[in-house]
């Protein structure tokens, strides 16, 4: 019994000594991961309008680079604008980031315009490389749902000086309530966002206010960026050292080594990316509906009923997450509607020809021109014409050739119709046509085998008479 005992507590010294040991290891290995990732400067890049799915691509990278441990995250950026909405939820994953988030304005001929500025304006350090510019924040209004969008300065950075007077007393003064509200709610957010790190925030409400523009060595000059860099490395050298605000205390950057790794866009996000797109998204809604017309028109045909029921649900998704016009969406289901309709009321293509107009107009209105990613393609709207014409006109086609020619089947194609006498008694007996046998009378007397032509019928009686060219009698 001792014995046994004694066997046990060695066999578990020995697997506490291995246990141990074991955690001992990866302990360390952990410990190096953990410090190669700390020494890491995660670069982003926002290339393009701020829309919902760069703006889940952003939030996805700085989580992931906060997970990790990085000592810095860098978000290359060239925008002209978007949505306020996806503004908001990257400024927020900005300020609620336990790693600091250089914004840098770059390559030479960059913008932050409109709502990239409101980003520069969130991040612990503004970073710009030469050549590049920031502002022209105001806000647009967009009729119907959805966020209110930022857009670039409309007039451009190369516009006359009477131009830019005549669009700054417009601005200053918003020409109604609603725009007063969104004018003023984008002003207090920039202005909180420049209080938090210590940025111009007059320079930025005339931003917003008066859409003004600034270049990058004016930006620095004007406190509105930390300081100028041309490329990725120098961004980091000169950060080295610098205090920025990182959860409302101070925080020292430590940059002299770190490794620059990028951070690319997965499949998800260029899924969302495609799907998000404005033209896509009528063109998903658009094949949606057709598919699911062509299911219930041919029941158990299951292909356009499948595809058009994806195609469905991914367009509504995409107008989930994109502010519309609800009459731009008005007029396009008006369209289909009357597309639809000349193929069951063929007008000769009037019907179609409203159709198409409804929806391209529709389309036009569907989503803000002024919007930077929001624009309505001209040559996929061009498309979308052609192929509702091109229906509307095999349909109108179709009825036409289907009015002129004879009638083949129901009571009616037995008009005219030849038949061969079977036998016959007086005025009445019975014929044979179509390969049937039907009561047949007739004015005239006939014998067997002659043939005749059905004149009319009378329930099931087939009234017949001699042929056009056969002989009188």
């Amino acid at each position: 019994m001792w014995t046994q005992t004694s066997q046990l507590q060695g066999f578990l010294r020995r697997f506490g000594w291995v246990a141990a040991l074991c955690l001992g290891i990866l302990g360390l290995g952990l410990g190096a991961q953990e410090a190669g990732r700390a020494g890491q400067a995660v670069v982003l890049e926002l290339d393009g309008a701020v829309s919902p799915a760069t703006a889940d691509y952003l939030i996805r990278g700085i989580e992931a680079a906060n997970a990790d441990g990085a000592g810095l995250i860098i978000l290359q950026m060239d925008t002209p604008g978007g949505l306020v909405t996806s503004t908001r939820d990257i400024n927020r994953a900005i300020l609620n980031s336990g790693v600091p988030v250089a914004t840098f304005v770059a390559p030479s001929g960059a913008r932050a315009a409109s709502a990239g500025t409101f980003i520069l304006y969130a991040s612990h350090l503004a970073v710009m490389a030469p050549g590049t510019s920031v502002g022209a924040a105001t806000p647009v209004s967009l009729g119907g749902g959805g966020g209110l969008p930022f857009m670039d300065d409309p007039a451009g950075d190369d516009d006359e000086d009477e131009a830019r007077e005549g669009t700054e007393s417009r601005r200053s003064a918003p020409q109604d309530a609603g725009m007063a509200k969104a004018m003023n709610d984008a002003i207090s957010q920039i202005r909180s966002l420049a209080e938090i790190h210590g940025r111009n925030a007059d320079w930025a409400e005339t931003a917003v206010r008066d859409a003004a523009t600034l270049t990058a060595s004016a930006a620095v000059a004007e406190n509105v960026a930390d300081f100028t860099a041309r490329n990725l490395t120098e961004l980091l050298d000169r950060a080295h050292g610098r205090v920025v605000q990182l959860d409302g205390e101070e925080f020292t950057l430590d940059t002299e080594n770190l490794s620059l790794v990028s951070l690319a866009p997965d499949w998800r996000t260029q899924l969302l990316s495609i799907i998000a797109n404005p033209n896509v998204a009528l063109f998903l809604m658009i094949i949606g509906f057709y598919g699911i017309v062509f299911e219930l028109l041919n029941p158990g045909a299951l292909v356009p009923g499948t595809i058009g029921g994806i195609s469905l649900i991914l367009g509504m998704f995409a107008l989930s997450i994109l502010p519309f016009n609800l009459a731009g969406l008005a007029l396009i289901g008006l369209g289909l509607l009357l597309v639809i309709a000349e193929a069951f009321s063929p007008s000769f293509g009037i019907l179609g020809i409203g159709g198409t107009v409804a929806i391209v107009a529709g389309g036009l209105f569907l989503f803000d021109s002024e919007v930077p990613g929001l624009e309505p393609s001209i040559p996929a709207l061009a498309a979308l014409a052609v192929a509702s014409l091109a229906f509307s006109a095999l349909v109108a086609r179709l009825g036409y050739v289907s009015h002129r020619r004879r009638v083949t089947t129901g009571a009616t194609e037995m008009i005219g119709a030849r038949a061969k006498v079977q036998d016959w008694n007086a005025n009445t007996g019975h014929v044979y046509v179509h390969g049937e046998r039907w009561n047949a009378a007739s004015e005239q007397a006939f014998a067997k085998g002659d043939e005749v032509v059905v004149i009319s019928k009378d329930g099931l009686t087939l009234h017949v008479g001699p042929p056009p060219n056969a002989p009188k009698t």
